[in-house]
């Protein structure tokens, strides 16, 4: 089972019965918060293959035959997807700005790139994708960069508090090793 930011900053230190096992959980902790701190570089290389795939209007995938065209119906309106890519950029920085303030724990990033994605795929089934990039690349590149920057300096500021705890305990006993 994947633990949460939350659960790993949750370790209660007191029922370990010594020094060094407490010692060992608090540098495991450390190196999975420093992990974790790299969810977010994830998903903006993630995004950034996606973007170079739209960017190119998606030349790799085949076009969408007519017979499908017709069978799924016309695409939205492209001011329509405009306003709707709009909408959830601001939504989305306000609710990244709001966990921010809060000193949430949490990381949206995958959720938002499932968003980019279907945007991408409104706009190349509308046959406006190469117009309207870069209104999704910014708008994907300015999310991402702030879930990976709110999720980065939580981790950051709880590996700062794990290693004064660990320095709390002092230096490690001397090993018995000849």
């Amino acid at each position: 089972m994947k633990k949460t930011v939350k659960q790993l900053c949750a370790t209660d230190y007191a029922s370990f019965p010594d020094s060094a096992s407490r010692r060992r959980e608090i540098q495991a902790k450390i190196r999975r918060l420093h992990r974790l701190s790299n969810r977010g570089l994830w998903g903006l290389a993630l995004f950034i293959l996606m973007a170079i795939g739209g960017q190119q209007n998606f030349a790799f995938i085949p076009p969408i035959p007519d017979h499908i065209r017709a069978l799924l119906g016309p695409s939205p309106p492209v001011k329509l997807i405009s306003i709707a890519l709009a909408v959830y950029s601001f939504s989305a920085l306000i609710l990244i700005l709001s966990r921010m303030m809060s000193g949430s724990a949490t990381y949206r990033g995958w959720s938002h790139l499932g968003y980019l994605a279907a945007f991408f795929a409104f706009y190349y089934y509308a046959q406006a994708l190469e117009q309207n990039f870069w209104a999704i690349f910014a708008a994907g590149i300015t999310i991402l960069s702030l879930e990976y920057y709110q999720i980065w300096t939580h981790c950051s500021e709880m590996i700062r508090k794990e290693k004064a705890l660990l320095n709390s305990l002092g230096s490690p006993p001397p090993s018995s090793k000849s």
